[in-house]
């Protein structure tokens, strides 16, 4: 999700709504930055653990940032030229990357989370055995 700004306060918030409200609690989190007192409220509110990586160990995050280059790249075609409408078009960008089959999981990343492959627009205008069943 786009944030205007990373402020402590405003992940805390984006935690507890777009997180745990939507998935329930984690067990834990991993964050790349050092503890400070809203976390550690919102830890001790949910019950759950906040663990650090190494922001410098590359293993550690490099499925992050291989993530990154790849959403990075996504954005690149669909942003316009000033580039200033990137936080519109994050969603449209990470909505073609859940939705694309991939080699290595042999599967959509949408298909990993929900079980299903996502019903496309032109599958609702084009009736297929598997939706009517």
């Amino acid at each position: 999700m786009p944030l205007k700004e990373v402020k402590k306060e405003t992940v805390v918030n984006f935690i507890q709504t777009h997180l745990i409200y939507r998935y329930g609690v984690p067990h834990y989190i991993i964050t790349d930055n050092g503890l400070n007192r809203l976390i550690i409220e919102l830890c001790e509110k949910f019950g759950f653990k906040q663990y650090n990586s190494s922001m410098y160990n590359a293993p550690t995050n490099g499925l992050a940032e291989a993530f990154n280059k790849t959403l990075g790249s996504l954005l690149k075609k669909v942003v316009s030229k000033t580039k200033r409408d990137w936080h519109e078009r994050i969603r449209e960008a990470l909505y073609a990357y859940r939705i694309t089959f991939r080699s290595p999981t042999q599967a959509t990343p949408y298909s990993l989370v929900y079980g299903v492959e996502v019903v496309l627009p032109l599958e609702r205008q084009i009736p297929l055995l598997w939706i009517t069943i």
